[in-house]
């Protein structure tokens, strides 16, 4: 649970109202230094409010990069409060204007979004062509994080139904108001010290409400980074005019299930045009068929692939050969839950909503976050 915390703002501030941003330039929005942003202490997600003076806050690890290096993520001390921060500072002036539109992005819908399952933005400000983001610090870092450095050959299935169930239920959240998240990963999902799961990764997201008509599909298909490709769902790369919606992002959920279960992700070293047909062309999955994917031998190799949770880069396996396999036993719950996220058809897989009440998460509903830190690592 965070605690509250209240600091004096010594810099004059000026609220960067959601409406603003969409009407002016996205750099002279972000690269204002007198402007700085503090969000609302309302919803279920209570806010900490920290300030927007620099000299407060002390850098003490350099603990990720992302948007190719010009985002450095700092673990730093909030020395009012003496609290515990995760800092991203980007360099403006060399940010590409896809970079900037998706810090736009992010920095708006963590305005919006109030859910305990979804990460939140404490303090937007900042300083000469530095921008500043203040969030939480999760301590265990990302899913990704752990697979690396404490389950290397996938993670147990109690703790994989925690980490899906909480990273589910900040997607329905999502869903329910009208954004596809379209970047669902591992690395996407952080966990907290004292057991919360977040999702994040917001710079992607796509609302389908315009004009207060809500579409029923989508052909906006932006330039994804080549590390994110084997997450997206068939018709999201296809990219034609049957367009994608919502359920691509559920069958990101599934390659996701993969990923933690087997500590790699299905895809992973295949050329684009033969990634892109053999999720065409399946196989289908079968829950009794654990020989359903691409895998390759296990040989780690750096993956600068945005890594928000701000633990170090993230580290991924190449994949080589031509088949993909479970290496432990799953229950036919899992299996089931997997081969419903990855129905080739986007009509046959099921909401975010219902996938919360699959009986693969029957248990993990009555349970608390001391359950999930139970399965963890100390």
């Amino acid at each position: 649970v965070l605690q509250d915390c209240s600091c004096i703002l010594r810099t004059p501030v000026e609220s960067i109202r959601p409406e603003e941003l969409s009407q002016s330039s996205v750099h002279e929005c972000l690269a204002d230094s007198d402007l700085a942003w503090i969000p609302p202490s309302t919803g279920r997600n209570e806010m900490v409010f920290c300030s927007s003076n620099v000299s407060h806050y002390e850098l003490q690890l350099e603990i990720g990069r992302r948007f190719n290096n010009l985002t450095s993520v700092y673990l730093a001390r909030h020395t009012p409060t003496g609290m515990q921060v995760a800092v991203r500072i980007t360099d403006l002036e060399n940010c590409s204007e896809e970079h900037l539109k998706a810090l736009q992005n992010e920095v708006v819908l963590s305005h919006f979004f109030q859910h305990p399952n979804v990460m939140t933005l404490w303090t937007v400000f900042t300083a000469g062509s530095w921008l500043w983001v203040i969030s939480p610090f999760m301590a265990y870092g990302s899913a990704r994080h752990l697979l690396k450095t404490y389950f290397p050959e996938g993670m147990s299935e109690a703790l994989i139904g925690n980490i899906l169930f909480g990273a589910i239920r900040g997607l329905n959240y999502m869903h329910q108001n009208g954004y596809i998240h379209r970047n669902i990963k591992a690395s996407h999902i952080l966990i907290s010290g004292d057991g919360l799961v977040s999702l994040s990764g917001l710079s992607n997201l796509y609302s389908l409400v315009n004009n207060g008509q809500m579409s029923k599909v989508v052909y906006d298909f932006p330039q994804f980074s080549t590390s994110v490709l084997p997450w997206l769902s068939p018709e999201l790369l296809r990219q034609d005019l049957s367009g994608y919606n919502m359920k691509s992002d559920i069958y990101s959920v599934g390659i996701t299930a993969c990923e933690l279960a087997n500590g790699h992700v299905p895809f992973q070293n295949m050329p684009r045009t033969q990634m892109l047909l053999q999720k065409l062309k399946g196989p289908t999955y079968c829950p009794g068929d654990i020989n359903t994917f691409p895998h390759g031998e296990s040989r780690m190799k750096n993956s600068r692939s945005g890594v928000d949770s701000g633990i170090g880069e993230s580290m991924t396996r190449t994949m080589t050969s031509e088949r993909f396999t479970f290496s432990k036993t799953f229950s036919p719950a899992f299996h089931n839950l997997v081969e419903l996220c990855l129905q080739q058809d986007p009509e046959k897989r099921p909401s975010a909503s219902s996938l919360l009440s699959h009986t693969f998460f029957k248990q993990i509903k009555d349970q608390t976050q001391n359950s999930l830190l139970s399965l963890l690592p100390p």
